[in-house]
């Protein structure tokens, strides 16, 4: 069966039981809809941090962007997998979620993940460096600020970039 952009959605190993039958056990090869999808919770509150504080969003808004960013994110992960798949590799790293991205055309978002997994991996590489120097003192774990500042940067003007897209 295709959808109406042509994505495959019965690809192998990827069933979907929407009806809520079964007990989710997943021995009957179906994924539960609510295993699919991303938590509603989390995604009300990115969403609520781009919009003034007291604006509100409905139930419905919310669980519309959850369908689409979770339909997304499968999107990009299932075609990152068959490259994985096509090499002979059963890990799907960083890299082929920035090549899937390039691949479809969402080449803006693939330059800048690509840009947070360089800054990403130089801060693991320097906190390794510290650890085994044993530069950090006891119970004064350095954490990373980066994730924040991206998400910061990404925020902006996403729901612009998202409308031309979809």
């Amino acid at each position: 069966m295709t959808d109406k952009i042509g994505i495959d959605s019965y690809r192998e190993g990827h069933k979907y039981d929407f009806g809520g039958g079964g007990d989710g056990s997943g021995e009957d090869g179906f994924i539960k809809e609510q295993d699919r999808l991303l938590p509603i919770a989390n995604v009300g509150r990115i969403m609520k941090q781009i919009l003034p504080p007291n604006a509100k969003v409905s139930k419905e808004a919310k669980e519309t962007m959850q369908e689409c960013v979770s339909e997304f994110i499968s999107f990009v992960t299932d075609e990152a997998s068959d490259k994985c798949h096509r090499e002979k590799r059963k890990t799907v790293n960083g890299d082929d979620i920035c090549w899937a991205l390039a691949t479809l055309g969402f080449d803006n978002y693939a330059e800048q993940l690509k840009r947070y997994l360089q800054r990403y991996r130089e801060q693991e590489g320097e906190r390794a460096n510290q650890h085994s120097a044993g530069n950090v003192p006891e119970g004064k774990e350095e954490t990373s600020t980066y994730r924040g500042e991206l998400h910061s940067s990404l925020s902006l003007g996403r729901f612009e970039r998202c409308k031309s897209i979809w």
